[in-house]
């Protein structure tokens, strides 16, 4: 999808669809982290990983429109967050 849209003509399926697949890249990225060596076995905490660089088959319009609705929020270089809100929920 290199092709430019409005950004209030993007679809909601689509909004959705590219929201979860952030979330899951989020999630997967988050985990990645976590099982890296050098990290000691009994460490406390969770990793520091909040901001991603956005899977890339959905358009930048896409994520201005997420970040726009207050779903995502950007953290600058190209890297987006969610809200603490549902960062928290899942």
């Amino acid at each position: 999808m290199t092709e430019q849209q409005p950004i209030g003509s993007i679809p909601p399926e689509t909004l959705k669809s590219a929201l979860k697949a952030f979330k899951k890249r989020l999630k997967l990225t988050a985990l990645d982290d976590d099982s890296s060596l050098g990290r000691g076995a009994f460490s406390k905490g969770h990793t520091g990983v909040f901001a991603i660089r956005p899977p890339n088959q959905f358009p930048d319009a896409v994520w201005q429109e997420l970040r726009k609705q207050g779903k995502l929020i950007d953290s600058g270089h190209g890297l987006y967050q969610l809200p603490n809100s549902e960062a928290k929920a899942d």
